[in-house]
């Protein structure tokens, strides 16, 4: 499952939640902090994969 960086605009908490795609999409998020959803806005962030060498 994806990992989805967060800032709470209220409290100014950075946080991260790793959830599904759909629950993202439903907007099934909160600040974990001071229990904040309509202040709490995504964060852009690069990623990083892993992958097997094959021979």
């Amino acid at each position: 499952m994806p990992t989805y960086e967060f800032v709470c605009e209220k409290c100014k908490h950075g946080f991260s939640l790793v959830m599904s795609i759909s629950d993202h999409d439903k907007k099934k998020y909160k600040c974990p902090k001071c229990n904040q959803k309509k202040n709490v806005k995504q964060v852009v962030t690069g990623f990083r994969t892993i992958t097997s060498k094959k021979g």
